[in-house]
């Protein structure tokens, strides 16, 4: 396919067709029967475009917009989110004697739902909002939903500025960029293969046996998990922004070294950037903006925001605990904005290198923390997870395999991501000397033969 592609480097349309061939069947071997989602929320997007400004001056054109959000809200909400709702609800009625007998669907949730909706509705929304043109290419659009290398787990790019790539010519690959592009796979595949598989290994036998183990290895447990999810999702999406380059596309940068953030407010800025901006821009900023002269309302604002990004993640109490808590960490930002005192605080927090490698170490245990409940399989789990840890389990040091992970393992690794945190990504050594580029490349690549877990594990945000 890649050869072929480019043999048609200038017809630029055969290219887009045989790209939408390609991602259709990418997609379809998972499990063909969900390419009707993909393919109704597609056609309705590209028709709600193409009809909406035609109806600028009229109400139509609001209607125009919730047919979009019905359908593709409803597919997600169906799939995803349904049994969760109706087992909640007949839990509450049973609680008080009124028994319910629902259905509930018990159906596969299709892989890559929750982030190729928001990339569709973001053409939607941005239409209505006159913010973009809609596309009369039904070819460039149905290409640009479905594209494969971020089709299942993003990044979330938006229309204004994924399709516009669609609808102008590849630009040739030049030896360069296919070097760079090669560079950030490779380092993807490190992220994923080397180290989230292999601290996964851990991180299960510590959550498996949460109630046999110390407080520190139950600390390092939730430590870890942070580190696992974002080796793996940040891995995913190095190899898909690679991916994309070789087919001379410019997918938008999802992470920024977001272990390496002094404060939760700056970890969320520098993690999963296409989901937490979406957030912003389609959701927080119109909400906020009727009670914007209101610190407490704004406030609640973020913390449902939260509530939501986690409730994005999964239909799991767990989830929506892990973005109330998150939420709630926002509570010094917000204090900072209304009083001096408190910023004149913050700021002293992070006057001297000291200070904010402390600041660096808390937030990184803080994140550690919150995973806890976002790596549970429930709530009932979590919490006894997190009680076990403060209140029953011993201080005692944790075993040889938890120590090796994290000190061999997870240190140096988090110490590169630091060195190389102003780079686009943490491969990118083009201005390394030529041997030591080509040690390093060699060093990887038997790193991946030697330690890499080739038992398929999938990606973790597959679930999503």
């Amino acid at each position: 396919m890649y050869i072929l592609y480019w043999s048609l480097q200038g017809r630029r349309n055969l290219q887009n067709v045989l790209l939408l061939i390609g991602s259709y069947i990418f997609y379809g071997w998972w499990d063909y029967r969900f390419l009707g989602l993909l393919f109704v929320s597609s056609f309705v997007d590209y028709w709600v475009g193409r009809l909406m400004p035609q109806f600028y001056e009229t109400k139509k054109a609001k209607w125009l917009l919730w047919v979009s959000l019905f359908v593709n809200l409803g597919m997600l909400f169906v799939f995803k989110y349904y049994d969760f709702f109706i087992t909640e609800f007949q839990t509450a009625f049973a609680s008080v004697g009124i028994p319910l007998n629902v259905t509930t669907l018990s159906i596969i949730l299709p892989v890559g739902i929750s982030f190729y909706t928001f990339q569709t509705l973001s053409y939607t929304i941005d239409i209505y909002r006159k913010e973009l043109k809609p596309t009369h290419n039904i070819i460039d659009f149905f290409a640009y939903v479905s594209f494969f290398p971020q089709l299942v787990a993003g990044p979330i790019e938006r229309a204004s500025s994924l399709l516009p790539q669609f609808q102008n010519d590849r630009q040739k690959l030049t030896p360069e960029v296919a070097a760079d592009a090669l560079r950030q796979i490779l380092w993807g595949f490190v992220k994923k293969m080397v180290f989230a598989d292999n601290i996964g290994v851990v991180v299960d036998q510590i959550f498996g046996n949460y109630t046999e183990v110390s407080a520190i290895t139950l600390l390092l447990g939730g430590i870890l998990f942070a580190c696992q999810v974002y080796s793996d999702f940040a891995g995913y999406s190095d190899i898909a922004i690679g991916v994309g380059k070789l087919f001379g596309f410019r997918l938008m940068t999802n992470f920024r070294v977001p272990m390496i953030s002094k404060s939760i407010p700056e970890f969320w800025s520098k993690w999963h950037i296409s989901m937490t901006t979406w957030f912003a821009d389609y959701m927080f900023k119109p909400m906020v903006r009727n009670v914007k002269h209101s610190p407490v309302l704004s406030f609640l604002c973020v913390v449902f925001l939260f509530m939501t990004i986690g409730f994005w993640h999964g239909a799991n109490w767990t989830f929506i605990v892990f973005g109330l808590i998150n939420g709630l960490l926002f509570i010094p930002a917000a204090l900072r904005r209304v009083s001096p005192k408190v910023a004149k605080f913050l700021d002293s927090l992070y006057s001297t290198r000291f200070l904010t490698a402390i600041m660096i170490i808390g937030t990184f245990i803080i994140n550690g923390f919150t995973s806890i409940f976002f790596r549970s399989p429930d709530i009932q789990t979590a919490i006894g997870y997190v009680v076990n840890m403060f209140f029953y389990a011993p201080i005692t040091m944790p075993s040889k395999d938890v120590l090796e992970i994290f000190f061999i393992w997870v240190v140096p690794y988090m110490i590169w991501e630091g060195y190389m945190r102003k780079h686009e990504h943490q491969m990118n050594i083009i201005h390394f000397p030529r041997w030591l580029r080509w040690s390093i490349y060699y060093f990887l690549v038997t790193l991946i033969i030697m330690v890499g877990n080739f038992g398929k594990p999938p990606f973790i945000y597959f679930q999503f």
